[in-house]
């Protein structure tokens, strides 16, 4: 049976935890995904068993299996790391959640741009910004930035080659085609497929300034 995606938000599979998320139209999230306080973008998704947490997805953004962003941290600078000292009513029903310590973890947001690709397994830490286009390679670790039209691979995460020149990206970012309505990328379909990118650069980019 074909899925079927929808305008009007989107499609969650099975044994999924969605806390304090907002989906546009087109998304779909993968069976088993567990998503926290994540905006994510038109035409996004992740696929199965993802961990999303404190995220701002942009739009066409590409997920695969697996992938941790922004994974939460313990209190490394305490003399325990143990989360009995902020998960405290757990032990001691007397005791409240440190809600400091939760509004600190949310506020580190992970950023991604439009139009990227997250690998198999990659994990992406707090308060990492990916630019538009890029591509993190399956199982890397993000501790840095990823500027737009870069693949990154291994662990910690390292410039492979850029996916195109810097005007060719220079060029994509100014054509926005991400922010096109949905009859328009139908209507375009056909030159996604079968242009070189310059091509397409070039068509679109006359129809935009006409």
């Amino acid at each position: 049976m074909t899925r079927q995606l929808s305008p009007e938000g989107a499609l969650i599979h099975p044994d999924c935890s969605i806390t304090n998320c907002d989906f546009g139209a087109y998304t779909e999230i993968g069976a088993g995904s567990v998503l926290l306080n994540t905006t994510m973008g038109d035409y996004s998704y992740c696929s199965r068993g993802c961990d999303i947490a404190n995220a701002t997805i942009g739009k066409f953004v590409n997920i695969a299996a697996n992938v941790r962003i922004g994974p939460t941290d313990h209190p490394m600078d305490r003399a325990s790391l143990h989360h009995f000292l902020y998960r405290s009513e757990l032990y001691w029903p007397e005791e409240s959640a440190d809600e400091a310590f939760f509004e600190q973890r949310a506020a580190r947001k992970v950023r991604i741009g439009h139009d990227v690709w997250i690998g198999h397994g990659a994990i992406i830490r707090p308060e990492i910004s990916i630019g538009h286009g890029a591509v993190i390679g399956a199982g890397a670790v993000v501790t840095r930035d990823v500027a737009p039209y870069t693949i990154v691979v291994g662990v910690p995460a390292e410039k492979l080659r850029r996916r195109f020149p810097k005007q060719i990206a220079r060029r994509l970012i100014e054509l926005a085609w991400w922010d096109w309505d949905h009859d328009r990328l139908h209507m375009a379909l056909s030159d996604f497929r079968n242009l070189e990118i310059e091509t397409f650069l070039e068509k679109y980019e006359d129809v935009t300034l006409h």
